[in-house]
Order: structure tokens, then sequence, then C-alpha cells
């Protein structure tokens, strides 16, 4: 009986994904996206008649003018913090700062205000599209003399757990849907050629490695 060497092909099979991994690794883009949520207030109706949940009730209050230079907001991110701090700080009735942008400002600008009031852990602020298209950070007033309201808490130190047993369909889900396979493929346009030549040719070893596979099947088939 002829002899069916299919071995060269197998250990092809399991040496090409690892050079394909060695030369794909540069090209995975490793890069975290994050989404920043805003409130915008809302746009005054002719009749005035949502005044109060738009911009406009604190339009006229005492605000700090601060100009933001053209990509100079995250250089100057400690100053802008600090100014927060002090805004916070000497809690003022309709008191705030307005940061002004304008068209000369990059979206880094924007984002690097909107970080500045993380930092800071000041919650409120807002964008004046309709107007100004400034944002201003208004002082958050609380009451030096206000008694706080002591109650029961009825839930505190409680931790309240919700499991739900995955199906077999969440499980396949996962495996076909993981962040690896995503990046995968996601960096596949990005592979130089030499990469696209691994892929090729680990296919076709491995195309080789199964007809082999099905010739000794066959011949001994017809030997039994």
């Amino acid at each position: 009986m002829r002899k069916i060497y299919y071995v060269p092909g197998l250990i092809s099979a399991l040496i090409i994904p690892v050079l394909f991994w060695y030369y794909i690794n540069p090209y995975v883009d490793e890069t975290k996206y994050n989404v920043i949520d805003i409130g915008l207030p809302a746009k005054l109706e002719k009749d005035k008649s949502n005044l109060n949940s738009t911009f406009e009730p604190l339009r006229n209050w005492d605000y700090k003018k601060i100009k933001i230079d053209h990509n100079k907001a995250k250089e100057n991110s400690k100053l802008y913090v600090s100014e927060i701090k002090s805004l916070q700080k000497k809690n003022q009735k309709e008191t705030g700062i307005e940061f002004i942008l304008d068209k000369n400002n990059s979206y880094g600008d924007f984002v690097s205000v909107l970080n500045n009031m993380t930092i800071a852990k000041h919650d409120t602020y807002c964008i004046d599209l309709e107007k100004t298209g400034h944002f201003f950070a208004t002082v958050n007033y609380k009451n030096p003399n206000a008694k706080e309201e002591k109650f029961e808490c009825l839930l505190c130190d409680d931790v309240i757990y919700t499991y739900e047993k995955p199906t077999f369909k969440d499980k396949f889900s996962d495996f076909f849907n993981g962040k690896y396979y995503q990046i995968l493929f996601e960096s596949i346009p990005k592979l130089p050629r030499s990469a696209l030549f691994l892929i090729f040719g680990f296919l076709l070893f491995l195309n080789i490695s199964m007809f082999s596979i099905k010739e000794r099947f066959q011949l001994q088939r017809l030997h039994y």
C-alpha cells in the first residue's frame, strides 16, 4: 500500500497561525474609544412656555469669563480646574464661569473643558448653543444654614445581586462575538502584504492536508 505523508501539511497548519499572529500584532488597534454624554438646554419656545427648562433664567448671572485659546485647553487644564474649585469654595448665589469657545477652537479643546468638570467633580454645566456657543459652569449653591434632614435608610449596607444563568445561545454568541475576534477582523484591512501571503499559505496547506487525509481513508476503504 502506498504511504501518504500528510504530516508536513499539519505542521504548516500549526506554525502558520503563530507566524500570522507575530506579523499582525503590531497592526492591531488597541485604542480605547469612549463616549461623552452631555445634556443640552432646551430651545426657548416663542411663547416662553418652557422658560425654566432653558438656559435663559441663568443667562444674566455673574460669570467670570475665561477665553479658551486654540488647542491650549489641555495645556491650561490645571488652571481651569483651580478656577472651578474656587467657584465651588466661594459658594455664591447666581455665579459661574463662562468658558469662551469660538470657531477657532478644536474638538480637543471642548473635550478638555468637559474633562475638567469631571476632575473638579462639578456637575452643573451646560453649552449655550442657541446664542453664544460658550460653555458655562454654574455654581451649585449650598445653603450653609440649611439643616440636613435625617431619615432611616432601609437598604443601607445591603447588596443586591441579579443573576441569570446563561443559555447555550448566549455562550455561543459570546464566543463568536468576543472582543478578541472584533479586534482581529477590524485589523485585517490594515495588514501588510506579507501577512496576506501567510493567510493564503495557511489555507493552501490546510487544504492539502485535508485532501491527503481524505485520500488515505479512500485507500483504506479500497484495501478492505
